[in-house]
Protein backbone atom coordinates (compact mmCIF):
# COMPACT_ATOMS: atom_id res chain seq x y z
CA UNK A 1 0.00 0.00 0.00
CA UNK A 2 1.25 3.42 -0.61
CA UNK A 3 0.65 6.26 1.99
CA UNK A 4 1.43 10.12 1.82
CA UNK A 5 1.87 11.06 5.23
CA UNK A 6 3.01 7.91 6.88
CA UNK A 7 6.04 5.31 6.24
CA UNK A 8 5.56 1.92 6.95
CA UNK A 9 8.30 -1.01 6.74
CA UNK A 10 8.37 -4.47 7.68
CA UNK A 11 11.04 -7.17 8.39
CA UNK A 12 11.46 -9.96 10.30
CA UNK A 13 7.84 -10.00 11.91
CA UNK A 14 8.16 -6.10 13.44
CA UNK A 15 6.40 -3.49 11.20
CA UNK A 16 7.14 0.31 11.67
CA UNK A 17 4.60 2.91 10.92
CA UNK A 18 7.00 6.49 11.06
CA UNK A 19 4.37 9.26 10.62
CA UNK A 20 5.94 11.54 8.08
CA UNK A 21 4.67 14.96 7.89
CA UNK A 22 7.93 16.70 9.11
CA UNK A 23 7.39 20.51 8.16
CA UNK A 24 4.23 19.85 10.20
CA UNK A 25 6.24 18.31 13.00
CA UNK A 26 4.06 14.86 11.97
CA UNK A 27 0.70 17.11 13.09
CA UNK A 28 -2.33 14.70 12.65
CA UNK A 29 -4.77 15.66 9.96
CA UNK A 30 -7.82 13.38 8.59
CA UNK A 31 -5.59 12.25 6.23
CA UNK A 32 -2.79 11.09 8.57
CA UNK A 33 -5.41 9.41 11.07
CA UNK A 34 -7.30 7.66 7.76
CA UNK A 35 -3.62 6.27 6.71
CA UNK A 36 -2.63 5.43 9.95
CA UNK A 37 -5.85 3.11 10.28
CA UNK A 38 -5.41 1.89 7.06
CA UNK A 39 -1.72 1.14 7.91
CA UNK A 40 -3.19 -1.01 11.31
CA UNK A 41 -5.84 -2.49 9.81
CA UNK A 42 -3.41 -4.31 7.32
CA UNK A 43 -1.09 -4.83 10.02
CA UNK A 44 -3.20 -6.59 11.98
CA UNK A 45 -4.58 -8.55 9.58
CA UNK A 46 -1.08 -10.11 8.38
CA UNK A 47 -0.44 -13.26 10.13
CA UNK A 48 3.65 -11.87 9.78
CA UNK A 49 3.28 -8.96 11.61
CA UNK A 50 3.62 -9.86 15.21
CA UNK A 51 4.46 -6.10 16.98
CA UNK A 52 4.07 -2.44 15.85
CA UNK A 53 6.60 0.08 16.13
CA UNK A 54 4.48 3.66 16.05
CA UNK A 55 7.50 6.77 16.14
CA UNK A 56 7.60 10.09 14.11
CA UNK A 57 9.78 10.80 11.28
CA UNK A 58 12.71 13.58 12.38
CA UNK A 59 14.13 14.60 15.50
CA UNK A 60 11.42 17.09 16.82
CA UNK A 61 8.80 15.55 17.28
CA UNK A 62 6.43 12.40 17.55
CA UNK A 63 3.08 13.66 16.44
CA UNK A 64 3.14 17.54 17.99
CA UNK A 65 -0.57 17.63 17.94
CA UNK A 66 -3.44 17.78 15.55
CA UNK A 67 -3.91 20.16 13.17
CA UNK A 68 -5.97 23.08 14.52
CA UNK A 69 -6.56 24.77 10.98
CA UNK A 70 -8.69 21.68 9.83
CA UNK A 71 -11.39 22.48 12.79
CA UNK A 72 -10.85 26.18 14.10
CA UNK A 73 -13.93 27.10 12.59
CA UNK A 74 -16.15 23.62 13.54
CA UNK A 75 -19.42 23.92 15.22
CA UNK A 76 -20.25 21.84 17.79
CA UNK A 77 -21.82 18.96 16.27
CA UNK A 78 -18.72 19.01 14.16
CA UNK A 79 -16.58 19.07 17.26
CA UNK A 80 -18.10 15.86 18.81
CA UNK A 81 -18.10 14.14 15.50
CA UNK A 82 -14.85 14.89 14.88
CA UNK A 83 -13.81 13.08 18.08
CA UNK A 84 -16.22 10.26 17.76
CA UNK A 85 -14.50 9.48 14.34
CA UNK A 86 -10.46 9.72 15.09
CA UNK A 87 -11.27 7.41 18.58
CA UNK A 88 -13.23 4.70 16.21
CA UNK A 89 -10.52 5.21 13.70
CA UNK A 90 -7.42 4.96 15.50
CA UNK A 91 -7.23 5.53 19.13
CA UNK A 92 -9.50 2.82 20.28
CA UNK A 93 -8.86 0.65 17.35
CA UNK A 94 -5.32 0.75 18.26
CA UNK A 95 -5.57 0.20 21.76
CA UNK A 96 -7.65 -2.66 21.22
CA UNK A 97 -5.50 -4.45 18.60
CA UNK A 98 -4.42 -8.24 18.87
CA UNK A 99 -1.09 -7.52 17.65
CA UNK A 100 1.17 -5.46 20.71
CA UNK A 101 1.58 -1.39 19.43
CA UNK A 102 4.87 0.12 21.28
CA UNK A 103 5.17 3.98 20.68
CA UNK A 104 8.93 4.98 20.29
CA UNK A 105 8.36 8.57 20.97
CA UNK A 106 11.12 11.06 20.20
CA UNK A 107 10.57 14.87 20.65
CA UNK A 108 6.93 16.44 21.11
CA UNK A 109 4.24 14.27 21.79
CA UNK A 110 1.63 17.38 22.63
CA UNK A 111 -2.38 16.81 22.25
CA UNK A 112 -2.99 13.93 20.36
CA UNK A 113 -0.02 13.05 19.69
CA UNK A 114 0.49 12.18 23.32
CA UNK A 115 -3.27 10.85 23.32
CA UNK A 116 -1.98 8.62 20.09
CA UNK A 117 0.78 7.30 22.49
CA UNK A 118 -1.28 6.49 25.19
CA UNK A 119 -3.63 4.17 23.00
CA UNK A 120 -0.62 2.42 22.38
CA UNK A 121 -0.11 -0.34 24.51
CA UNK A 122 3.20 0.66 26.06
CA UNK A 123 5.70 3.80 25.57
CA UNK A 124 9.47 4.04 25.15
CA UNK A 125 10.56 7.70 24.75
CA UNK A 126 14.20 9.43 23.79
CA UNK A 127 15.68 11.70 26.13
CA UNK A 128 14.61 14.71 24.21
CA UNK A 129 10.70 14.11 24.50
CA UNK A 130 8.24 16.40 25.89
CA UNK A 131 4.98 15.55 26.75
CA UNK A 132 1.31 17.00 27.62
CA UNK A 133 -1.85 17.93 26.44
CA UNK A 134 -2.33 21.68 26.06
CA UNK A 135 -5.78 22.12 24.92
CA UNK A 136 -7.67 23.80 27.31
CA UNK A 137 -5.41 26.75 26.07
CA UNK A 138 -6.97 26.41 22.92
CA UNK A 139 -10.51 26.76 24.47
CA UNK A 140 -11.24 22.66 24.21
CA UNK A 141 -10.09 19.89 26.02
CA UNK A 142 -8.48 16.29 24.76
CA UNK A 143 -10.80 14.67 22.89
CA UNK A 144 -8.89 11.75 21.43
CA UNK A 145 -9.41 9.82 24.89
CA UNK A 146 -7.08 12.02 26.71
CA UNK A 147 -9.00 12.76 29.60
CA UNK A 148 -9.50 8.79 30.01
CA UNK A 149 -6.04 7.25 29.27
CA UNK A 150 -4.07 9.65 30.95
CA UNK A 151 -5.61 8.84 34.71
CA UNK A 152 -5.34 5.67 33.83
CA UNK A 153 -1.60 5.76 33.75
CA UNK A 154 -0.58 8.21 35.76
CA UNK A 155 -3.57 8.76 38.28
CA UNK A 156 -6.57 11.15 38.46
CA UNK A 157 -4.79 13.98 40.11
CA UNK A 158 -0.79 14.27 38.30
CA UNK A 159 -3.51 13.83 35.30
CA UNK A 160 -5.73 16.61 36.13
CA UNK A 161 -3.15 18.95 37.08
CA UNK A 162 -1.38 18.32 33.51
CA UNK A 163 -4.73 18.96 31.74
CA UNK A 164 -5.66 22.04 33.21
CA UNK A 165 -2.53 23.92 33.62
CA UNK A 166 -2.08 22.64 29.70
CA UNK A 167 2.17 22.19 30.98
CA UNK A 168 4.52 20.18 29.29
CA UNK A 169 6.67 17.79 31.02
CA UNK A 170 10.17 15.87 30.27
CA UNK A 171 10.86 12.42 30.14
CA UNK A 172 12.41 12.44 33.22
CA UNK A 173 9.23 13.00 34.66
CA UNK A 174 7.11 10.91 32.61
CA UNK A 175 9.21 8.46 33.42
CA UNK A 176 8.89 8.79 37.27
CA UNK A 177 5.02 9.02 36.51
CA UNK A 178 4.91 5.65 34.99
CA UNK A 179 3.71 7.38 31.65
CA UNK A 180 6.60 5.55 29.78
CA UNK A 181 8.27 2.57 30.22
CA UNK A 182 11.86 3.49 29.31
CA UNK A 183 14.12 6.34 28.69
CA UNK A 184 16.80 6.27 26.31
CA UNK A 185 19.04 8.36 24.68
CA UNK A 186 17.65 9.26 21.38
CA UNK A 187 20.09 8.00 18.75
CA UNK A 188 19.28 4.60 20.84
CA UNK A 189 15.20 5.30 20.47
CA UNK A 190 14.09 2.89 17.23
CA UNK A 191 17.33 0.43 17.99
CA UNK A 192 16.14 -0.19 21.92
CA UNK A 193 12.24 -0.24 20.91
CA UNK A 194 13.18 -3.17 18.37
CA UNK A 195 15.25 -4.52 20.85
CA UNK A 196 11.59 -4.91 22.93
CA UNK A 197 9.76 -6.03 20.47
CA UNK A 198 12.74 -9.15 19.57
CA UNK A 199 11.35 -10.05 22.74
CA UNK A 200 7.83 -10.25 22.25
CA UNK A 201 7.89 -12.23 19.33
CA UNK A 202 9.43 -14.81 20.60
CA UNK A 203 6.15 -15.60 22.28
CA UNK A 204 2.52 -16.60 21.48
CA UNK A 205 1.15 -14.17 18.70
CA UNK A 206 -2.68 -15.31 20.30
CA UNK A 207 -1.92 -15.49 23.36
CA UNK A 208 -0.53 -11.85 23.35
CA UNK A 209 -3.77 -11.10 21.56
CA UNK A 210 -5.65 -12.65 24.34
CA UNK A 211 -3.37 -11.03 27.53
CA UNK A 212 -4.04 -7.14 25.96
CA UNK A 213 -7.78 -8.32 25.71
CA UNK A 214 -7.59 -8.87 28.99
CA UNK A 215 -5.55 -6.80 30.70
CA UNK A 216 -8.00 -3.56 28.57
CA UNK A 217 -11.10 -5.28 30.02
CA UNK A 218 -10.19 -3.90 33.14
CA UNK A 219 -10.49 -0.42 32.45
CA UNK A 220 -14.09 -0.62 30.46
CA UNK A 221 -17.36 0.11 32.49
CA UNK A 222 -19.96 -2.98 32.68
CA UNK A 223 -17.37 -5.43 31.81
CA UNK A 224 -15.71 -8.05 34.79
CA UNK A 225 -11.98 -8.68 33.44
CA UNK A 226 -11.61 -11.45 35.64
CA UNK A 227 -14.65 -13.03 33.58
CA UNK A 228 -12.46 -11.91 30.38
CA UNK A 229 -9.64 -13.33 31.22
CA UNK A 230 -10.74 -16.60 32.87
CA UNK A 231 -12.70 -16.64 28.70
CA UNK A 232 -9.31 -16.00 27.21
CA UNK A 233 -7.12 -18.25 29.23
CA UNK A 234 -9.43 -21.01 28.01
CA UNK A 235 -9.63 -20.06 24.30
CA UNK A 236 -5.69 -20.16 24.72
CA UNK A 237 -5.99 -24.42 25.14
CA UNK A 238 -7.56 -24.63 21.77
CA UNK A 239 -4.28 -23.12 19.92
CA UNK A 240 -1.36 -24.91 18.77
CA UNK A 241 0.52 -22.46 19.88
CA UNK A 242 -0.13 -23.65 23.42
CA UNK A 243 0.27 -27.50 22.26
CA UNK A 244 3.79 -26.20 20.85
CA UNK A 245 4.68 -24.13 24.27
CA UNK A 246 3.72 -26.82 26.39
CA UNK A 247 5.69 -29.88 24.45
CA UNK A 248 8.73 -26.98 24.03
CA UNK A 249 8.92 -26.57 27.48
CA UNK A 250 8.55 -30.66 28.89
CA UNK A 251 11.05 -31.27 25.75
CA UNK A 252 13.34 -28.91 27.19
CA UNK A 253 13.86 -26.88 23.57
CA UNK A 254 12.24 -23.44 22.42
CA UNK A 255 9.14 -22.90 20.90
CA UNK A 256 8.57 -22.66 17.29
CA UNK A 257 5.29 -20.59 17.71
CA UNK A 258 3.15 -20.04 14.45
CA UNK A 259 0.60 -17.87 15.56
CA UNK A 260 -2.12 -20.68 15.09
Amino acid sequence: MSYENILVFSESHIATITINRPTKLNALNKATIQELHDAFLFLENDKNCRVVILTGSGEKAFVAGADIAEFAHFSVQEGAQLAANGQELLFDFVENMRTPVIAAINGFALGGGLELAMSAHFRIASENAKMGLPEVSLGVIPGYGGTQRLPQLIGKGRAMELIMTAAMIDAETAKAYGLINHLVAQNDLLDFTNSIAQKIIKNAPLAIGQAIKAINANFKDGTNGFETEIKAFGKCFGTEDFKEGTTAFLEKRKANFTGN
